[in-house]
């Protein structure tokens, strides 16, 4: 039987801190995704709707509040008691708590491996607990997560290195990085790519852009070598107000399919 994969659209970006934008990317990616100046055919051989199923629950309606979670929960939680493996795509870096929160209700305590330039860390952003800057501060001391791996990062401050210490996050800097650093991480696994921690030069169109990122080749050289069972995944911080000639959204296209072929891939390993 065909793994089913379905895409959970989550246009929210009411706990962005500086640009707002973030809430427009679904359809965007979409579009990349289905775009006739492409194909459907992933890196490793698999093609979407011959190897795997790619069903798309839409954009879920959301009200920018505190409320949007428990929203987002049960849509993930409805995907997954469906026997699908929810691949969702942001809205704001804050949506990847409430999406954890149901994949652990399901599956357990997680493996995260986590793209980002920034860690996300914080206890508190502008006053904002459910800020983007925090919801791994939110995943881990609740204990959704067993292990948290972040690669990509090249922002740690003071205060999130702390964090880092108090929760135990593993970070691989971009300082020296290669893809073989990053460790084979057990399922269940969740993995959240944030696309500012791809570098503003392949990957414009985000709101926080900091120089000195991953290539798309390193993050797919990454998500190649994980041979965990894949829980669930997310695509986030993508902003088309600021992109150019759509580069950032065939980007997301690009990982979304890579993605979607390494949760077929590993799905016997569960």
């Amino acid at each position: 039987m065909r793994p089913l994969i379905e895409l959970i659209g989550l246009p929210s970006d009411s706990n962005s801190s500086f640009e707002r934008g973030s809430a427009l990317a679904p359809p965007a990616i979409r579009a990349a995704l289905w775009s006739d100046r492409g194909n459907l055919a992933c890196e490793n051989g698999m093609e979407i709707g011959q190897d795997f199923e790619l069903r798309d629950r839409g954009d879920l309606q959301l009200f920018e509040r505190a409320e949007d979670d428990a929203l987002i929960r049960a849509a993930v939680s409805e995907s997954i008691a469906s026997g699908a493996v929810p691949l969702v795509l942001g809205g704001d870096h804050a949506l990847t708590h409430p999406v954890v929160q149901a994949v652990h209700a399901a599956h357990g305590p997680l493996t995260i491996l986590h793209f980002d330039a920034h860690p996300d860390l914080y206890e508190l952003f502008d006053g904002n607990p459910r800020s983007h800057a925090s919801p791994f501060a939110r995943i881990m001391e609740a204990g959704l997560a067993r292990r948290l791996v972040q690669v990509g990062i090249r922002t740690l401050n003071r205060h999130c290195r702390e964090q880092a210490e108090r929760f135990g996050v593993e970070i691989l800097p971009m300082a020296e990085f290669t893809p073989d650093r990053v460790p084979v991480l057990p399922g269940p696994l969740y993995i959240s790519i944030d696309l500012d921690g791809i570098d503003p030069s392949e990957a414009p169109g985000v709101s926080h852009p900091e120089p000195g990122g991953l290539t798309v080749r390193e993050v797919l050289a990454v998500l190649r070598r994980q041979t965990g069972w894949i829980g669930g995944a997310d695509i986030v911080e993508y902003n088309p107000r600021f992109d150019q000639h759509e580069r950032t959204a065939i980007v997301a296209a690009k990982l979304l399919r890579e993605l979607a072929a390494l949760i077929t891939r590993n799905a016997s390993r569960g």
